[in-house]
Parts: structure tokens; sequence; C-alpha cells
């Protein structure tokens, strides 16, 4: 069994930003799987899916970002999962607009959402599909993160989404994390 997250911020206000390249990553995983996200559970939106006779578990945490640890702990202890059964995708302002980056482990780098998880589970080894958003130039950090993106730039991000799933697909079916990096990164 393995676990999927994809960090952003719930609710309508929030569609489409920068900060919710991570729900959108596995939103379209889930959509190309023929899955919903159609349970609620530990403060977030899970969709089951059997890939290759294995199941995944995908889940939006509904605590937005700053909080995202709180719903990924209980749920790796009811599903009985460790560390190395679980991916997180987000996004990163250090990396072009759908530029992506796998690692396997690492500090939060500011990402907020990370610092929660990192503090939950107590280590920072853990699996990380990172999407690009780039960095702004003439507006504060909070304001970029909950921007949307430009019809410009969206074609780079539909790109870069296409290429996580496309990752997490490597990875579920391989399941070997440093091979899925290499072909990827």
């Amino acid at each position: 069994m393995k676990m999927i997250v994809g960090l952003g911020n719930i609710g309508k206000k929030y569609e489409g930003t920068r900060h919710n390249v991570g729900f959108m990553v596995v939103e379209r995983f889930v959509e190309e799987h023929g899955g919903n996200f159609n349970k609620e559970k530990f403060d977030s939106l899970i969709s089951e899916l059997f890939i290759n006779g294995e199941k995944i578990i995908v889940i939006k945490p509904t605590t937005y970002m700053n909080e995202s640890g709180r719903a990924v702990r209980p749920l790796m202890d009811y599903f009985n999962l460790t560390t190395e059964d679980i991916i997180i995708c987000h996004d990163d302002m250090d990396l072009e607009i759908g530029h992506l980056r796998l690692r396997q482990k690492g500090s939060a780098g500011g990402h907020n959402g990370i610092k929660s998880i990192i503090s939950h589970v107590g280590t920072e080894k853990f699996k990380r599909v990172r999407v690009g958003i780039d960095h702004p130039q003439k507006m504060s950090v909070v304001d970029w993160v909950l921007s949307r993106f430009t019809k410009e730039q969206e074609a780079k991000l539909d790109d870069g989404l296409t290429r996580a799933v496309a990752a997490l697909d490597d990875w579920i079916e391989n399941d070997d994390f440093m091979n899925t990096m290499n072909r990827f990164n």
C-alpha cells in the first residue's frame, strides 16, 4: 500500500492558485485512474485506488497548507504506513513553472506544508514530487503563492502536471524511487 499526498488549501478561493499545485497533481492522477475523492477522514479528502493490484490512498488535506501534517500523520497511523510508503506532491518557488524535482528527503526549504509534515511525522525522510511555480519578482511570497497562473504559464504548468503524474505512475509500477528520480529529474 502507498499513500500519495497533494498539498494545497481547500476552498474555491484557492482553486487554481500556485500553492495548490500539489492538489492539481493528485486530482489529475486520480482522474486518470478513474477515481474520485469520495471519502473524508482525519481532515482529508480521500480517494482509494487499486493500481496493478496495489491499494493506493490519495489524499488532499483539508487543514490548509500550514497544518498539513495534522492530516498526514493520523492517516499514516490508520493505514499502518511508514514514511517509506508515502510521497508528497507540492509547489516549489525555486523551480521554473512546470519543472519537476523529485527528492527522497530534505529540509522544508521554507515550505510551511512540508514543515508541518516533518513536525508531525518526526523526520525529513519522505519522498517528494516538487513542481515549480517560479519565484515572485515584484510581490510578496504570500501574494505570489496565492496568485493564479497566466495563460502562458498554464501551458508550462500543464506539462509539469503531466510529468508529475507520470512520475507517480512510474514509482507505483516499479517500486524504485531512485530510478524514478533518475528518469524524471
